[in-house]
Parts: structure tokens; C-alpha cells; sequence
């Protein structure tokens, strides 16, 4: 007896089999690929400089290979960082507009499935596509990373390590998930591209010079409290938190960097006494939690405010 597949399962692979062929993804991980392998020779051959006497990170050797850059390249992170939203925007894009234009959604719905499977179908397939891509380039990274040092990675390396592209796949779904709620208010798929776009770049390069105007006009004078001082600190890191990738810039560097015990201000009455070394992985979990329960919650949001829209809309093509 042949076994029947769910329709949910039957849609997510023929949402990947359509992924992986596109030239789109063919060309956008070709470009993620040269990237970051680029980083990782440019981490290969500096990472003996940076390696310091008193550094707290020095015994994480294999972590410098996602975090270490001379300047002429950046680090893994940051091409992830950069590139990762791009990823997610061409995955999404025109998820449900290109196929209602064509008339395969209506053609779809006919058959006996429920609606909300082909919405739910579609964010699965290609976060599972990202998830596999990243999990890969991780890995990659790491199996030449232990061919060039000849060192193995210790459990609390690797475990970090998984925990970075776990983060990194949570934070290019919310840009998948943006794409797919674009793709949903616009009828024209080059129209809900360029929205998605325009939020990367607004998010990417404005936003922080509109933080920092703000940070220059409520600037406290010489004469202010401490506590006024750390009240306006915290008020422009909160400011800063509202963007996906400072969060997830904070996330990636508390994981990445043992040694980083706080993302916030502190008082001298806490500095004082701290010993300089590096948390474990479960403290640097805690430290990080808060900014990676802001990346889900957005990544949620959208996906629900997507899930409404196409549960309430009209899907015959016009």
C-alpha cells in the first residue's frame, strides 16, 4: 500500500525544489559562498596577530574564525550580518503575488487543501533552505578552519558555534517572513522587492544616523548625575534595539566572545571587582536571551500579521 503524503509536505517540497533551481538562489549563495570563504582566509591569516598575551578569548581559538579581520575583508559575522537579509528578501519576495498573478494560487486552492497550508508551506520550505545553507557554511568554516589549525574545537566551541547559526537563521527568517507580508500587500513582486529593500537599507545605514542625531540633541551636560547618564545610555540602546541587526550584532558577539559580560551600561560599583574571564555557554545564553526573544517575537509577528492577510484576502487572479 503506497503511503499518501500530506499536502502540507507535498507544497514544502515543491517550495524548496523550486528554491534550490531558481537562478535567484543559485546566484545569491554563490555570492554568500565567495564571501565567506573570502572572511575565512582573511581570519586564517591573521589569526596568529590576534592572539594577545591578556586576551580573555585567546583560549577560544577557533571562535576568532567567525570574529577575526584585518580590515580589508570583513568577518563571517558581518557578511552574515549583511548579506544574510538579502537572502532572506529573495526567498520571500514574491511568494504569494508572482503565483496569484499567474493563476497557480487559485488553481491550487481548488484542489482539497486547506488555505492556511500553502502559507504556512511556503515559510517552512524556505526556512528550511536557509537552514540548511547556514548550517552548511558554518560547518564548512569550521572543517577548514581544523584542517589550517590542526586543533579540534572544544564542546563549548562547537556548541557557541551552533548556537551563532541558530541565531542567524532566526534573524534572516524575520526578513523572510517581512518579504512574505510585502509580497502579500503588493500585487507586483518588483513592488514588494523594493519595499523589502527599502526597510534593509533603512534599518542597515539611516536608522543609526537617526539614532545618533537623537543621541546628539538629548545629550546630558557636564553637570548631570550618574544616574542621568546611564537613564540617557540605556534610553539610546534601547533606541538601537529596535533595529533586527543590532540585535542580532549583540546576540553573535555575546556568543562568539565569551569574554562579553554585559551589553549594557554599568556602574562603576559593578566593574569594580569583576574578574577579567570569559562566562560559560549557559551564562552567555542569559546575557543574549532578551535579544534573541526580540528576534523570534518580530520573525512571529510578521509571520501572523502575514498569516491574517492571506486567510482574509481574495486569491482568484484578476
Amino acid at each position: 500500500m503506497n503511503k499518501v503524503n500530506h499536502p502540507f509536505w507535498v507544497i514544502v517540497n515543491k517550495e524548496i525544489a523550486d528554491h534550490v533551481k531558481s537562478w535567484r538562489f543559485i546566484i545569491l549563495i554563490g555570492i554568500i559562498a565567495l564571501t565567506c570563504m573570502g572572511s575565512l582566509y582573511t581570519a586564517l591569516t591573521n589569526i596568529s596577530a590576534a592572539i594577545k598575551p591578556n586576551d580573555p578569548d585567546g583560549s577560544f581559538l577557533f571562535l576568532k574564525l567567525f570574529t577575526v579581520s584585518d580590515g580589508t575583508l570583513p568577518s563571517f559575522v558581518l557578511f552574515i550580518n549583511f548579506l544574510g537579509p538579502l537572502l532572506g528578501i529573495a526567498l520571500g519576495f514574491d511568494a504569494v503575488n508572482s503565483e496569484q498573478n499567474k493563476g497557480t494560487l487559485s488553481r491550487m486552492l481548488s484542489q482539497p487543501i486547506h488555505r492556511d497550508c500553502i502559507i504556512n508551506a511556503k515559510f517552512v520550505a524556505a526556512l528550511i533552505v536557509i537552514g540548511i545553507m547556514l548550517f552548511v557554511l558554518g560547518f564548512l568554516v569550521m572543517g577548514f578552519g581544523l584542517i589550517a589549525i590542526g586543533i579540534p574545537p572544544t564542546a563549548e566551541e562547537f556548541w557557541r558555534i551552533v548556537f551563532f547559526i541558530i541565531t542567524s537563521v532566526f534573524y534572516v527568517a524575520f526578513w523572510l517572513n517581512l518579504a512574505i507580508l510585502f509580497s502579500l500587500r503588493f500585487r507586483q513582486a518588483a513592488t514588494s522587492a523594493l519595499a523589502s529593500v527599502a526597510v534593509w537599507l533603512f534599518f542597515s545605514i539611516f536608522y543609526t544616523m537617526i539614532v545618533n542625531l537623537v543621541a546628539k540633541g538629548l545629550s546630558p551636560s557636564e553637570m548631570a548625575s550618574p544616574y542621568q547618564i546611564i537613564s540617557y545610555q540605556k534610553f539610546i540602546l534601547g533606541l538601537m534595539r529596535l533595529a533586527p541587526s543590532e540585535l542580532f550584532n549583540e546576540a553573535t558577539t555575546t556568543l562568539l566572545m565569551p569574554s562579553v559580560r554585559s551589553l549594557g551600561p554599568l556602574t562603576m560599583e559593578q566593574v569594580q571587582g569583576a574578574i577579567p574571564s570569559p562566562l560559560p555557554l549557559g551564562q552567555s545564553l542569559l546575557v543574549v536571551w532578551p535579544q534573541l526573544t526580540g528576534l523570534i517575537a518580530a520573525t512571529v509577528i510578521c509571520f501572523a500579521i502575514s498569516y491574517s492577510m492571506f486567510m482574509r484576502r481574495e486569491i482568484r487572479s484578476r
